[in-house]
């Protein structure tokens, strides 16, 4: 079976209500690239119809994968990155809070000689219609300005759900990865930057969707998962 040029990889987790939207905007929109494609649905423990509703809207280009209990975002990214065929592997979330349609700007850049390129919302050029709440922004403020500290000098915005990778960098960056949590995102880029992969940051157009999964509880564990990965990074459990 021949390879797509691009897999579009989903977690989901009780995602039965968006995902419809969700399928149909992307299906819309890759299917008038005219190039061949993925979308590949990560279930991830879920307790309601999301597998359905992906069956349901995914189109012959769907990719259903399903795992029991709950694992956590992290889990399922790293299962859907790793599973996906396409030359070019996106990480996008289920609510499309950046749209589909600035995939251009992230592909123009690996054709530029990076291997991920990331969404960002800190840099300039940057379009943030919908904010989040005031206490949620004070948090991610804080949270990246520890990771520039702590883990990852130079990116101001490694939280961004959409994140475009080469397939070996794909590979490279989630094969070693360890994390099910909320900062699998920091683990993957700093393991892709310890071996040499060239990771820059587009700016994005984002929409804050106000049913966004993200407790403050599992936001507070995110710094804890810092001391984490660099202790990882020590320990050689990297590979790097």
């Amino acid at each position: 079976m021949t390879a797509p040029r691009l897999s579009v990889v989903i977690p989901a987790f009780n995602e039965a209500e968006r995902l419809p939207r969700t399928l149909a905007r992307l299906n819309a929109h890759l299917t008038g690239r005219r190039a061949d494609y993925e979308i590949v649905v990560v279930d991830d423990g879920s307790t309601d119809g999301t597998a359905e509703s992906a069956q349901a809207g995914g189109g012959p280009a769907l990719t259903l994968l399903r795992h029991q209990p709950n694992r956590g975002k992290g889990y399922a990214v790293r299962r859907g990155m790793l599973a996906a065929r396409g030359a070019l592997r996106l990480m996008t979330d289920a609510d499309l809070s950046t749209p589909i349609e600035d995939l251009g700007r992230l592909e123009a850049a690996l054709l530029a000689g990076h291997d991920v390129a990331i969404g960002s919302r800190a840099i300039p050029g940057a379009n943030v219609e919908i904010r989040q709440p005031w206490y949620r922004e004070a948090m991610g403020r804080l949270f990246n300005r520890l990771v520039r500290l702590l883990v990852l000098p130079g990116l101001y915005d490694t939280q961004c759900g959409f994140k475009l990778f080469t397939a070996p960098a794909a590979e490279a960056a989630f094969g070693p990865a360890l994390l099910d949590g909320f900062s699998f995102d920091v683990e993957a880029l700093f393991i892709a930057r310890g071996r040499g992969l060239r990771i820059v940051e587009v700016p994005v157009t984002w929409r804050n969707d106000a049913a966004t999964r993200v407790g403050l509880l599992r936001g507070a564990q995110a710094f804890l998962d810092l001391v984490r990965i660099r202790a990882n990074g020590w320990r050689g459990r990297y590979r790097l």
